[in-house]
């Protein structure tokens, strides 16, 4: 809703569509992929209302983590909610991360169906 306030006080920032372009190709479920040179394990799960997205990314290695919650309000747009971490940081892996070429393939084919 346009003016929403955040626990802080400040109206929160917009969500870039170009990270929810970036997102959507997102396949439900677990892909491999590569961050900045690094595998990472990326789980995405989606409301059946469409309403909230899910994401919990985790450097194979085990050093790195990207967790996050994207709502989409009704006549406002959409909220990213990183959990304890920077919005960059969420952003930027979102539309930096390539998955797998295996994982992709099976991903458009399920877009297909």
């Amino acid at each position: 809703m346009p003016g929403t306030m955040t626990a802080g006080g400040g109206t929160p920032p917009p969500v870039p569509a170009t990270f929810e372009d970036a997102l959507a190709k997102f396949p439900d479920g677990y892909v491999d992929g590569n961050f900045g040179n690094r595998s990472w394990g990326v789980t995405v799960k989606r409301s059946v209302d469409g309403k909230r997205t899910w994401l919990c990314g985790e450097e194979l290695s085990r050093t790195d983590i990207v967790s996050f919650n994207l709502y989409r309000l009704a006549g406002w747009g959409s909220m990213l909610k990183p959990c304890e971490m920077s919005a960059a940081k969420v952003i930027g892996f979102i539309l930096g991360f390539e998955p797998s070429t295996e994982k992709a393939a099976f991903g458009t084919l399920k877009a297909n169906k």
